[in-house]
């Protein structure tokens, strides 16, 4: 069960909710001391639809999109990003004339594959990224490296929340960002003020939940 949330909707469409609930969380690659729960935004239609809508307006018929990528279990968003993409217009360059949405699968080794029967989703294919949250951006460096690795071009990189604007020059595009939160902040592992003051960490947490430790 949540705990007690503070609800922020997002600007130009108040279906769109994210919760925010205060404390020390810890990342794979930070502690911060707020963690947004997506998870109704993720799986919730008229949600999904609504991020799905606020993040197209950030791309113009100029920017080419043959293909999704979805970490973090977005691809419900995906599919309505790809369905308001393709009603604005924004150009596809493969010979179906259609976007893919797809989703890398995560090895053993921790990095990010794709099984040769899916490879011509993003072979050769200009690719855009998209995430429920990205602290830190290596998450994103993970995946970029991967799609470029089977020839992809990225044309960007978007979620429902980013702590940052910009990864290996690939512009991210998101609903919320760190100054919508209040008292927002990131640390390094080892650098966590947090930790330093002995405050415990309430919980492991990442783009699909949440873990208690207490």
């Amino acid at each position: 069960m949540l705990k007690d949330y503070t609800k922020i909707p997002a600007p130009l469409n108040s279906d769109v909710v994210l919760k925010i609930i205060p404390g020390h969380f810890a990342t794979n690659h930070s502690h911060i001391t707020n963690y947004m729960e997506i998870g109704t935004i993720k799986t919730r239609c008229n949600e999904a639809h609504g991020v799905a809508q606020l993040l197209a307006m950030h791309y113009s018929v100029s920017t080419p999109v043959d293909t999704i990528v979805c970490a973090d279990g977005m691809e419900v968003v995906g599919t309505y990003l790809a369905e308001e993409l393709t009603k604005a217009g924004v150009a596809n360059y493969n010979q179906h004339k259609t976007i893919y949405v797809t989703a890398p699968e995560l090895a053993p080794s921790g990095l990010h594959i794709f099984r040769d029967n899916l490879q011509l989703t993003i072979r050769d294919k200009h690719v855009l990224l998209l995430f429920g949250s990205l602290t830190t951006g290596r998450t994103l460096e993970s995946l970029a490296e991967c799609v470029q690795y089977y020839g992809a071009t990225i044309s960007g990189a978007c979620a429902i929340f980013s702590a940052v604007r910009e990864v290996d020059n690939i512009p991210v595009t998101a609903v919320f960002h760190d100054e919508d939160i209040p008292n927002y902040q990131s640390y390094p592992l080892h650098e966590c003020p947090l930790c330093k003051s002995g405050t415990p960490i309430d919980a492991i947490v990442n783009s699909f939940g949440y873990s208690e430790l207490r």
